[in-house]
């Protein structure tokens, strides 16, 4: 059961990254980012949100070790940690910053319950 767990985070690493990879203005948007009159935003969308989790979730496909699907699970933790400061100290609308850091910290849980 670890092991099916484990390959349905990794893969659903790699699908949501694959938004931010191929559409990163649909990413933008779902995230409520405004565009600018610079399209450098569209490149760190596809950077950061997409490729960095991409190849992230292949590569521990690839590698298929405990500790590959780890990392994976602490960039996760990074992310949900990122969404409680961001609760605290920016006030984004909570309903979206429970969902996206739900999802973060259920796939943390996940990678690193089962990998560590």
């Amino acid at each position: 059961m670890a092991d099916i767990l484990t390959l349905i985070a990794t893969l659903l690493t790699i699908a949501f990254g694959l938004f931010g990879f191929v559409a990163p203005r649909y990413t933008a948007s779902a995230l409520d980012l405004a565009p600018t009159d610079s399209t450098m935003g569209l490149s760190e969308m596809r950077a950061s949100v997409g490729g960095l989790f991409v190849v992230a979730g292949i590569a521990a496909l690839w590698l298929d070790q405990p500790l590959g699907y780890a990392m994976i699970g602490f960039a996760f933790v990074g992310a949900a940690l990122g969404r409680v400061l961001s609760l605290i100290f920016d006030r984004p609308p909570v309903a979206k910053v429970l969902v996206f850091g739900g999802i973060e910290a259920a796939l943390a849980a996940v990678l690193l319950g089962f990998n560590l």
